[in-house]
C-alpha cells in the first residue's frame, strides 16, 4: 500500500510521495513552489488557471496542500482570460500560472486584455534555472522585458527565500490605484529548492496593506456636491471601475438620491435593471450634447468616448478615476477627483443630500422626462431591425431574442466585433456583474475563458456567451475544460462566415474585388462541435426558431451538464453603426 495511487485535483500522486513531502515539512524546510501556494493563499487566491509545464509543477504540489483549486486548460490564452474573468467576477486577485517560453507568450493576449481593462491579475511564469542563465536553456526568453510594458510590475525572483515576499510585493502593485496585471518569473531551481522555513520571508495576511477606499481631497467632494446641487440637466456615465471597485450601491444611490440620469459602459452595464427610471442608454449623444453638468466615473477618454471630443464644450465636465494619469487625459475638465469611485460617490451624496431646491428638482425631472421620451423614440426606431424576419437572419434580431431570453441570473458575455456592438443595443443584463466584454483592447477569444471563470465564481448563475464565428474558432476547444470542471455554459454563435467588422472597412476602401481578402471564413456548422463534446448543438436559419432553440439549449445544459452551442446563421451584409462610420478609428 506504500505506493498506492491517489487522485488529487485531477492529478495522480502516490502515498509514498506524500510521505516524502510530509518528512520535508517536519524537517522544517519548504520548497519554492510551496511558498508560492502559501503566498497565494495569503492573498485570498482560491483558484489558479494554468497549463502544465516542467518549470512550474512544484506550484501545483503546493496548491494541493493549501487547498487551492487548479483549473488546467488547453491553451494559455484561455488561462489568462479566465484569470482576468475570475478577477472581474469575484473582485479578488485572478491568478494564471504558465510555463516558460511559449507558455508565457501564449498568455500575453490575456494579460494585455487585463491591462487595458484594469483587472487585477497575477501572472506567475516559469524560467530556466539560474545556473543555466544565458546558456540557452529550454524555453528561455526575456519574459520580464516582454511583460514590462503591459503590466504594472514585472520582476524575476532571485532566491527561494524571497518567493512569498515578492508575490506580496507584486500583488500590492496590482491593487495600487487602478488595478491591473503583474508578472513574476521564478527560475526553476529557485522554485524547486528547499530552504529553512524560518529563513523564508512570508508576510502575514492583512498586515501589509493600506486602505484603498480614498475620497481624495475633501474640498473637491464639496465642490462636486455644489456643482450637482446647482445643475438643472446633470448626467453621469459609469464605467468599468465602478464595478471593479464594487461601488455599485453608492453609484445607484447617487442617481436616485439626486434624480440624475445614469449611463453605463463596460462592466457597469447592469448596475440598474431595465426599466429603472434612472437607467438610460440610447440617448447618450443627446445627453452629452445638452447636459449642463456631466460626470464621467471610471472610464477614460479613449476611442470609445471619441477621446472626449463627442462631449459638448459648453457643459461643466467632471472626471472621477482611480488613476491620476487618466484624469484630464485627451480632454480638459472642470474638476478631477482621484480615489475609490464608491467612496467618492457616497461622500458626494452625503454632502449634497437635502440641498436641491424645488426649482432645480423640477428642472431635472423635466430633463429626465425629455431623455425618457428620447429613449422611447430611439427604441421605436430600432424595432424594425429587432423584429426583422429576414433570412439570412438580421443580427439585430438575434440581439433582441437574446435579451428576451435572459433570466434574472444570466451572466452575459460578448466575444467578437459587430456581434458585441450590435448586442449592446438590445441586451440589458438584469443585475450588476452580469455583463462581460473584451474591453478597450478589443480582444477576440475572451469568451471561453470568461465563461469558465463566471461559472466557477457563480455556481448558481446561468452563463451565456455570444460569439462571432471568428472569435468562437479561436478558443472554443476549452469548452471541454468547462465541461470537465462542471461549469457548462450556453454558447450562441452569430455566424456570418467572415470577420465582418473589418470586412466592411476593406470593402468601403478597396471595393468588391479586394475587399474580401483575408476576412472571409468557411461555413462551419458549429452546433456539431457541442455534440462532439457530449452536449447539445443546433443550427438556426429561421428567425422564428431562435427562441425555441435557445430554450432547448438551456434545458440541455441543465440536464446533461454539458455546454450547448446554438449556431445562428446571420446576414453578412448587416453591420453595426460604429463599423459603418468607422468610429473606432476616428
Amino acid at each position: 500500500m506504500a505506493n498506492a495511487s491517489v487522485k488529487i485535483q485531477g492529478r495522480e500522486s502516490t502515498t509514498a510521495d506524500d510521505t516524502l513531502q510530509k518528512k520535508s515539512r517536519e524537517a522544517g524546510v519548504i520548497s519554492g513552489g510551496h511558498l508560492v501556494a502559501k503566498a497565494l493563499k495569503n492573498e485570498g487566491v482560491d483558484t489558479i488557471f494554468t497549463l502544465c509545464g516542467g518549470h512550474i509543477i512544484d506550484i501545483y504540489d503546493g496548491c494541493v496542500d493549501e487547498g487551492i483549486r487548479i483549473i488546467d486548460v488547453r491553451h494559455e490564452q484561455v488561462a489568462a482570460h479566465a484569470a482576468d474573468g475570475y478577477a472581474r467576477q469575484t473582485g479578488k486577485l485572478g491568478c494564471v500560472v504558465t510555463t516558460a517560453g511559449p507558455g508565457f507568450t501564449n498568455a500575453m493576449t490575456g494579460i494585455a486584455t487585463a491591462f487595458r481593462s484594469e483587472s487585477p491579475v497575477l501572472h506567475i511564469g516559469g524560467q530556466g534555472a539560474l545556473t543555466q542563465h544565458k546558456m540557452g536553456s529550454l524555453q528561455d526568453l526575456p519574459h520580464v522585458d516582454i511583460a514590462t510594458p503591459i503590466t504594472k510590475f514585472a520582476a524575476s525572483v532571485p532566491s527561494t527565500e524571497r518567493v512569498a515576499d515578492m508575490i506580496s510585493m507584486a500583488v500590492r502593485e496590482a491593487f495600487n490605484g487602478a488595478p491591473g496585471p503583474v508578472y513574476l518569473e521564478i527560475p526553476r531551481d529557485v522554485l524547486d529548492r528547499e530552504v529553512d522555513i524560518t529563513k523564508a520571508v512570508i508576510p502575514q495576511p492583512g498586515m501589509y496593506r493600506a486602505s484603498t477606499r480614498s475620497i481624495g481631497d475633501p474640498r473637491d467632494i464639496e465642490k462636486l456636491a455644489d456643482i450637482l446641487v446647482g445643475a438643472e440637466r446633470p448626467a453621469i456615465l459609469y464605467g468599468q471601475q465602478v464595478w471593479t471597485a464594487r461601488g455599485q450601491k453608492e453609484a445607484i444611490a447617487l442617481l436616485r438620491g439626486l434624480d440624475i440620469p445614469g449611463y453605463f459602459n463596460g462592466a457597469s452595464r447592469g448596475l440598474l435593471p431595465p426599466g429603472d427610471p434612472h437607467h438610460f442608454d440610447r440617448t447618450r449623444t443627446q445627453a452629452f450634447a445638452n447636459a449642463d453638468v456631466l460626470v464621467i466615473v471610471g472610464t477614460p477618454f479613449d476611442f470609445r468616448m471619441g477621446y472626449g471630443k463627442r462631449i459638448s464644450k459648453t457643459l461643466k465636465l467632471v472626471q472621477i478615476d482611480m488613476d491620476y494619469r487618466t484624469v484630464g487625459k485627451n480632454r480638459d475638465i472642470d474638476l478631477g477627483l482621484v480615489g475609490d469611485p464608491g467612496a467618492i460617490l457616497g461622500a458626494v451624496l452625503q454632502a449634497a443630500s437635502g440641498r436641491i431646491k424645488g426649482d432645480k428638482r423640477q428642472a431635472r425631472r423635466q430633463w429626465l422626462k425629455q431623455l425618457s421620451e428620447g429613449e422611447a423614440a430611439a427604441t421605436e426606431k430600432l424595432m424594425p431591425l429587432f423584429k426583422s424576419n429576414n433570412m439570412p437572419i438580421n443580427p439585430y434580431r438575434v440581439a433582441w431574442e437574446l435579451n428576451e431570453f435572459l433570466a434574472d441570473n444570466t451572466i452575459y458575455i460578448g466575444d467578437g466585433g459587430d456581434v458585441v456592438t450590435i448586442s449592446a443595443q438590445a441586451v440589458r443584463p438584469r443585475g450588476p456583474g452580469q455583463w462581460m466584454d473584451p474591453g478597450a483592447l478589443g480582444s477576440l477569444g475572451v469568451g471561453t475563458g470568461f465563461a469558465i471563470a463566471a461559472g466557477l465564481a457563480n455556481p448558481t448563475k446561468e452563463v451565456l456567451c455570444y460569439y462571432g464565428d471568428g472569435a468562437f474558432g479561436m478558443t472554443a476547444f476549452d469548452m471541454e475544460t468547462a465541461n470537465r470542471f462542471g461549469v457548462p455554459y450556453l454558447a450562441v454563435v452569430g455566424n456570418n462566415s467572415a470577420m465582418n467588422q473589418i470586412r466592411y472597412g476593406q470593402l468601403a476602401k478597396y471595393g468588391e474585388q479586394r475587399g474580401n481578402v483575408g476576412n472571409l471564413l468557411g461555413d462551419v456548422p458549429f452546433g456539431k462541435f457541442a455534440e462532439m463534446l457530449g452536449g447539445y448543438g443546433e443550427e438556426v436559419r429561421d428567425p422564428a426558431q431562435i427562441a425555441p432553440a435557445l430554450a432547448r439549449a438551456r434545458e440541455s445544459v441543465r440536464k446533461l451538464r454539458r455546454s450547448a452551442v446554438v449556431n445562428i446563421w446571420v446576414d453578412p451584409r448587416e453591420y453595426a453603426p460604429g463599423t459603418k462610420n468607422q468610429t473606432m478609428y476616428k
